[in-house]
């Protein structure tokens, strides 16, 4: 299935759309301001040791310090392979020492970036881990003796004596032994620039940023099936084909400046998507719909035929909107890039075949997702459990923020509520303050009320406590929101 890249550039942002067939299936978004941390290797401090959690936090200059947790410490394979049950982090790191690390998974939400010790430096061919000693292949490389083939390649290109491993990246199936050299000339030559770095530099200090987004488009994204990669900045297209020209020869035809008058996203309906990719529900062409849930625990996915009535019965109708509903939600998860913990609820089957063929349609549909992913397959109760790796922010998380008004319940509080929340604060402030009057502040739905339907409760409230009830209605009031003053 052809695809095509499509590559947006503001002095705000970078926005990458990935095309099958006219279709959006991933978003990639990169602010100027708030870059990705992923692959950046940091000479950190350790703030931290908790010997419970068998972690420590590690300041890198950032907000909030980075988490380290033990199995994420590097030690050499025969090491770990005698004595690592053995080595608690208290006995291995010590507060304020001063420690070179990659991070690995960036902050999400509260949590902070997650680091490891095991370094390794992505390249176009060749992932290069300086640590370690073994040649690794891409798991999607199947075939043992073209695996085997390019492993002696590998070796052969990698002179006697030197330390540091390889890991042949899927795209290099077809690699020249030229361009596998020049790769690993890069990549030694960045290690090399990290290490005297590290050697001179005070902590907490950047000692190496991964590429922008748009350079690692080029680096990562490309597979065979890529087709196009349209660029609609010219001094950005100069910019990548030029880096291109010197790092990815191979990819440097596939670049097109897009120059057509109308915004590249717009001409392609890339923006509508996004703001699809913002919603709750995902209708399904044959009328039945998603409901998709995001949390900080999970993501859930409900399934429903809607309008969906079918041709046959009930089952077959069910059925096919699931079939229809399994594509859909693998696409889905792709363009919001939802990860961690995931349960499908799609609709209830007896038939054990039907089961087994929307399982098969969703696994084959989640085949073309380069992020790792395992799917369980249907519970007792009929939920699909999965799970996709979260390496960085969610696309609703990229683009908006909690809500100031419900606080991120999706819900506000009614303003009855609202308005009997008030009555039981007046009736508090009553008993510990002796003023004059008590002037309420709130919004006009709430004033509304307590001047209509509830001005009996206000009334004997104010009989009761003996003193003045004045309301004033605050049009900018949140719905819940509400003041009382003491007059």
């Amino acid at each position: 299935m052809s695809e095509e890249i499509l590559i947006n550039f503001t002095p705000q942002e970078t926005r990458v759309a990935v095309m099958q067939q006219g279709v959006v299936q991933e978003l990639h978004i990169e602010r100027t301001t708030s870059r990705g941390l992923v692959g950046n290797v940091y000479l950190g401090r350790i703030a931290r040791i908790l010997p419970g959690m068998q972690s420590a936090f590690i300041d890198i200059g950032l907000e909030r310090t980075a988490f380290l947790h033990v199995a994420d410490i590097w030690q050499p394979r025969e090491f770990m392979i005698e004595r690592s049950n053995e080595r608690p982090i208290e006995k291995i790191l010590g507060e304020g020492q001063s420690i070179v690390v990659q991070v690995i998974k960036d902050p999400i939400g509260t949590k902070g970036a997650r680091l490891s010790t095991q370094i390794s430096i992505a390249g176009r061919m060749l992932v290069y881990l300086p640590q370690e000693k073994h040649i690794g292949i891409s798991q999607r490389i199947e075939d043992e003796a073209e695996r085997e083939a390019l492993r002696e390649r590998i070796a052969r290109l990698t002179p006697e004596g030197e330390t540091g491993g390889f890991i042949v990246r899927t795209m290099a199936e077809n690699a020249s032994d030229a361009e596998f050299a020049t790769d690993i000339a890069y990549l030694k030559k960045t290690w090399a620039d990290i290490r005297d770095k590290s050697a001179t530099a005070a902590p907490p200090a950047t000692l190496y940023q991964e590429l922008s987004l748009a350079q690692r488009v080029l680096r990562d994204f490309v597979n065979p099936e890529t087709a196009h990669i349209v660029i609609d900045s010219r001094e950005n297209f100069q910019k990548l084909a030029a880096f291109a020209a010197e790092y990815t020869p191979a990819v440097q035809p596939l670049l097109d400046h897009y120059t057509g008058q109308r915004p590249l996203f717009d001409l392609h309906g890339i923006e509508e998507e996004i703001q699809k990719a913002l919603a709750r529900r995902v209708d399904l062409k044959s009328g039945g719909y998603l409901i998709m849930e995001q949390t900080e625990a999970m993501t859930t996915i409900d399934v429903n035929t809607g309008g969906f009535v079918g041709v046959r019965n009930f089952d077959d109708t069910i059925f096919k909107t699931n079939l229809e509903a399994a594509v859909a939600i693998a696409r889905q998860l792709r363009l919001r890039n939802l990860g961690g913990i995931i349960i499908v609820d799609f609709i209830d089957m007896e038939n054990c075949e039907h089961k087994k063929a929307v399982l098969e349609e969703f696994n084959k549909a989640l085949a073309s997702d380069h992020t790792r992913l395992t799917v369980s397959g249907f519970t007792q109760l009929g939920l699909v459990e999965m799970t996709r790796k979260r390496t960085r922010e969610s696309l609703a998380h990229i683009l908006c923020e909690t809500c100031p008004t419900c606080d991120g319940r999706g819900e506000v509080k009614t303003a009855r509520t609202v308005a009997y929340e008030i009555l039981r604060e007046l009736l508090r402030e009553a008993r510990q303050f002796n003023a004059r009057e008590y002037r309420v502040l709130a919004a006009p739905a709430v004033v509304d009320l307590f001047l209509d339907e509830e001005s009996q409760s206000l009334a004997m409230l104010s009989d009761f406590i003996g003193k003045a009830i004045s309301l004033q209605s605050e049009p900018s009031y949140a719905p819940e929101q509400y003041d009382i003053v003491l007059m």
